[in-house]
């Protein structure tokens, strides 16, 4: 079985070289726990493929690790967004097989943008719970850089803010990450000026292309139930289009800088 009680010693753990430990330390349990999801859930999308297999350790208990709780965030956040399994097995299926669990973060972080209103009020003591560490000030000064969060009241002082569960995991990864205060704020607003304009162009080429010819045709129940079945999923495959369009160009845009420096 692999509910056995386990430790968490290694999950915050670092490597030499600072960067987070790679290695499975959740039991089933603490899995379950630290995702919010019930242990039969885990087991039910086990059985689908939805998750890899734990590494098996003494005494044959699983461990489980970063990639996994990711990847539990992102096939919660897809059917929060109305996603059906079978939609969001389609969707997994169109990953890379050696898929991280920081682009895991990347890919539910966008599609959690989707939502109508994702923000939920949190005390310090929740916000660090769910973060699964200590945080400084430092710490939620550039969570709010990163739009990860905000106070609740700009005159309350006592730790009440109002946090996007849908950023928090990519916002507390890049915690870590030697990046300005000032470089974040920078950056937000270059991504918030390209993806409003790559919006605005999707929206209206769906409008010309699609949904004009749409009304401007005869009724048909099967052309109606396409349209509605389109409708629901449009949002996490572009999405899903988007980041893998994005990292790709980031990657050739970073290799070049790089190598010419």
């Amino acid at each position: 079985m692999d509910t056995e009680a386990g430790t968490e010693s290694g999950a915050g753990a670092g490597t030499a070289d600072g960067r987070p430990s790679p290695e499975p330390t959740l039991t089933v349990d603490e899995l379950a726990a630290r995702a919010g999801v019930t242990v039969r859930t885990i087991r039910f999308y086990s059985t689908r493929g939805l998750l890899p297999p734990p590494v098996i350790g003494p005494r044959r208990v699983g461990h489980y690790g970063r990639d996994h709780i990711s990847r539990l965030a992102l096939i919660e956040e897809l059917q929060h967004q109305g996603m059906t399994l079978a939609a969001v097995e389609r969707y997994l299926e169109q990953l890379p097989p050696d898929v991280s669990a920081h682009d895991l973060a990347i890919h539910r972080a966008l599609v959690a943008t989707w939502a109508p209103d994702s923000a939920e009020d949190a005390t310090r003591a929740e916000l660090e719970r769910r973060a699964g560490r200590a945080l400084t000030d430092e710490d939620v000064d550039r969570l709010a850089a990163m739009g990860v969060l905000a106070r609740a009241d700009s005159s309350d002082s006592s730790g009440h803010y109002r946090l996007d569960p849908g950023l928090l995991r990519l916002g507390v990864e890049l915690l870590d990450v030697p990046i300005a205060h000032e470089t974040i704020l920078a950056a937000r607003t270059v991504l918030l000026e390209h993806t409003r304009s790559a919006a605005h162009e999707l929206s209206r080429l769906f409008r010309d292309e699609v949904w004009i010819p749409y009304e401007e045709s005869e009724p048909d129940p099967e052309r109606v139930a396409a349209m509605r079945s389109l409708s629901a999923h449009m949002q996490p495959m572009v999405v899903q289009a988007l980041v893998t369009a994005f990292q790709r160009s980031l990657k050739e845009e970073l290799r070049a800088a790089f190598t010419q420096a």
